[in-house]
């Protein structure tokens, strides 16, 4: 028997209408537990289309106020606002716009103390935060709780979006290595106003299908969208049997807040080496330390292939000149040289975030990367 009351009904007739979601994906809405982490530019379209589609409980994490420079993109708030909790107004707001639901308020930062209580009382994460380390630790807590994700970041111009089930590859498959600050927030590299409506909109989409069980979710796929070029742009992912949580033999058991880049090695995102090496008239020495066959797959134009267990003879060849840039797959193995370098004296050597998986994405779909 429908628990919809007739107002419900009347809110949500568009909804009842279509066949894929009728009352019985409405009865899955008024049900479903939603937690959005980060009240921010993804967070807020999100989160105020989560709540006009009559997510039963819907959870707004952020442990920031608003400021005025927030009200460029950050839709759920206004001028009034400002100087407030974001989680605190968010909540307000979206009760505001759909009192049938109950909206949880939580005015804090999310931790590795304290992730794994809060996300255990909702049934879905949608993860708008913008920070890399965040990022890794929501996914971790997600795989561990067997919590279903969808998570989406934002660069000027350029938005990436997937979707995580248990048994499916996750975040740390498709970015294996990665730390806090590669990619410049919203403060400093600047956004495009609008962009971020665009991914927390389908970050919202994504979760009504889940939630409903209906269409295709975003599994095993990485969409990015470029909205200089009004592109789309797709790349298949599988779950990595060496990923570090997710994988056949997982080496983290806990949430935990990533170790920081040691000190001396400087840290490049895929965008920042391409903008380097248009800008610079000599670009600096490029080292790929993958394997032979990685490189002839694939690889950088100029780029010189060392070999990670071949290096250590070769960095006295490197000392006195520009900081070498080290490239990898995914960003492991050119932090590890990163620290040999260190060890022979090298100063500030560079290393790319992400590796060449990041480039693939970010610079250059074409480019084969093994």
């Amino acid at each position: 028997m429908s628990s919809l009351s007739t107002q419900e009904r009347e809110r949500y007739q568009r909804h009842l209408s279509l066949q894929e979601i009728g009352p019985e994906g409405q009865e899955r809405l008024k049900a479903a537990r939603v937690l959005v982490v980060g009240a921010g530019g993804l967070g807020s379209p999100a989160a105020l289309y989560l709540a006009a589609a009559g997510c039963g409980t819907l959870g707004l994490a952020d442990g920031d106020r608003v400021e005025l420079s927030n009200l460029q993109r950050q839709v759920l708030f206004s001028s009034a606002d400002i100087g407030q909790p974001k989680a605190v107004r968010g909540a307000e707001h979206l009760a505001a716009l759909n009192p049938d639901i109950r909206v949880n308020a939580h005015a804090i930062e999310l931790t590795a103390t304290n992730v794994r209580e809060l996300f255990g009382q909702y049934d879905l994460i949608l993860d708008g935060t913008d920070r890399l380390a965040a990022h890794y630790l929501i996914n971790d807590a997600c795989v561990l709780l067997r919590r279903p994700l969808v998570a989406a970041a934002i660069h000027r111009f350029e938005g990436q979006l997937l979707t995580y089930l248990p048994g499916g590859p996750c975040y740390r498959c498709a970015f294996p290595q990665g730390e806090e600050a590669v990619v410049a927030n919203c403060a400093s590299a600047g956004v495009l106003g609008v962009l971020p409506g665009v991914l927390g909109t389908l970050q919202a989409t994504e979760a009504i299908k889940l939630i409903a069980g209906i269409g295709a979710p975003l599994v095993g796929r990485l969409l990015t969208y470029d909205a200089l070029e009004m592109r789309f742009s797709e790349y298949r992912l599988e779950r990595r049997r060496d990923c570090a949580v997710c994988g056949d033999a997982p080496s983290i058991s806990a949430p935990r807040t990533r170790p920081a880049t040691p000190a001396g090695v400087q840290r490049l995102s895929a965008r920042g080496l391409h903008e380097l090496l248009n800008a610079s008239a000599q670009a600096p020495p490029l080292i790929d330390v993958r394997e032979v066959a990685e490189f002839a797959a694939g690889h950088l134009d100029g780029a010189r292939n060392i070999p990670l267990g071949q290096l250590a003879p070769q960095l006295l060849g490197l000392a006195g000149g520009a900081a070498p840039v080290f490239i990898c797959r995914s960003g492991g193995r050119s932090l590890a040289a990163c620290q040999m370098a260190l060890a022979a004296n090298i100063a500030s050597p560079v290393n790319l975030e992400g590796g060449m998986l990041a480039w693939a994405a970010e610079i250059d779909p074409r480019l084969k990367v093994l």
